[in-house]
């Protein structure tokens, strides 16, 4: 299930049986920055029982964290682009 939140499309995935979580990437596909380092996508949540669930939890870290995500042009060079990457609010 993948909807389109803000300027990022959110998709729910089934990690295990019954245990969603989403992965946050921007509509324009460029990387999102985080202390300089560009990440392709952030992988968030909690092992929610629905993928509604999952996309819900997604929107609120876009609403709580979205605006630090900077431009992907203040990205460092040799940041992580690799692989998703996990993040937890605090």
């Amino acid at each position: 299930m993948i909807c389109r939140y803000q300027d990022y499309d959110i998709e729910s995935f089934e990690a295990g049986r019954s245990l969603w979580h989403a992965r946050i990437r921007r509509a324009d596909n460029s990387p999102l920055v985080i202390n300089g380092y560009a990440f392709p996508a952030l992988e968030v949540g909690f092992a929610w029982d629905d993928p509604e669930a999952a996309i819900a939890d997604a929107k609120h870290h876009i609403d709580r964290f979205g605006h630090r995500w900077d431009a992907p042009q203040e990205a460092h060079q040799g940041g992580h682009q690799d692989a998703p990457q996990q993040v937890h609010a605090a």
